[in-house]
């Protein structure tokens, strides 16, 4: 199933996308279901999928604006260095254990929404990403049961300004500048990618492509990102795990290659779909 968040008027909802449809979950759903994050909080995919049974749909997916999966998540937390190809590019060393920074919800818009180039900067690159959306939280989670803690899987791209990402050691400014990433079109529920370490993962850039590889070659699987996360902090429903690049990064190319205003990107996940953007400047 993939599940949608969206905005059509003035209203924001959350659906399952049917060929070129929405079915309006929202208006099917209990109160308490107002969000995407609220179905997973409340376990309620089952009764998401017994709601959409047997409808055909309420909306084009041409008329709709899509959210990001999960508008409202408490956490986002991305890894850095997972690929080995990229850490090969950037010259660093393989860590023990994975590399950790947050993102905030500011800093991701929904598929077709445009990304901002700040005025600061003209250094924005770009990083395509598997995103695993939690569904069942819990702290100390164990790698072999951590797949059964994911709701489903998405494409993120993780925008990263960086100038501002090497101002200090800390990486955190560079990766949240308002509307620098992407995190969409959907959320393909996770019975339907049984594992997530088989996908072909890339990033073109106005058709060409700058980033290929398959999440087999992740440092730390999705499952082992989950374990360690899991003993800092405790995972909620809707919480977001970010989990790496491959190689092939703009800043890393000879000459550099940022993107640029009128660019368009996009991330492209086996199995997922293909996550599109336009870069615009900030006003």
């Amino acid at each position: 199933m993939r599940l949608v968040s969206y905005r059509i008027g003035d209203r924001e909802s959350y659906g399952a996308v049917t060929g070129d449809l929405v079915i309006d979950l929202r208006t099917r759903m209990p109160e308490a279901c107002r969000t995407l994050r609220d179905v997973l909080s409340l376990d309620a995919l089952g009764d998401v999928r017994r709601a959409a049974e047997g409808q055909t749909g309420d909306h084009a997916v041409a008329d709709i604006s899509f959210l990001p999966v999960i508008p409202n998540p408490d956490k986002i937390l991305a890894v850095a260095l997972n690929y080995d190809d990229h850490i090969a590019e950037t010259g660093r060393d393989k860590t023990a254990n994975p590399a950790w920074f947050v993102r905030v919800a500011a800093s991701q818009v929904g598929h077709q929404q445009p990304v901002i180039m700040p005025k600061v900067s003209d250094n924005l690159d770009f990083e395509c990403e598997l995103a695993a959306i939690i569904g069942k939280g819990g702290h100390a989670i164990p790698a072999a049961t951590a797949l059964q803690h994911v709701a489903g899987y998405s494409c993120y791209l993780d925008g990263s300004v960086r100038d501002w990402q090497r101002h200090t050691r800390q990486i955190t400014a560079g990766k949240n500048f308002n509307a620098t990433g992407g995190f969409g079109p959907w959320m393909v529920t996770s019975d339907e990618i049984p594992n997530p370490q088989v996908l072909d993962i890339s990033t073109r850039l106005n058709g060409n492509v700058m980033q290929h590889g398959n999440t087999r070659d992740m440092v730390f699987s999705v499952a082992e990102l989950i374990e360690y996360c899991s003993t800092w902090t405790t995972l909620e429903p809707g919480d977001v795990i970010v989990t790496g690049t491959p190689g092939g990064v703009g800043f890393k190319r000879t000459p550099p290659v940022f993107m640029k205003v009128g660019d368009v990107v996009e991330i492209a996940i086996d199995k997922v779909g293909t996550l599109v953007h336009r870069v615009e400047q900030e006003l």
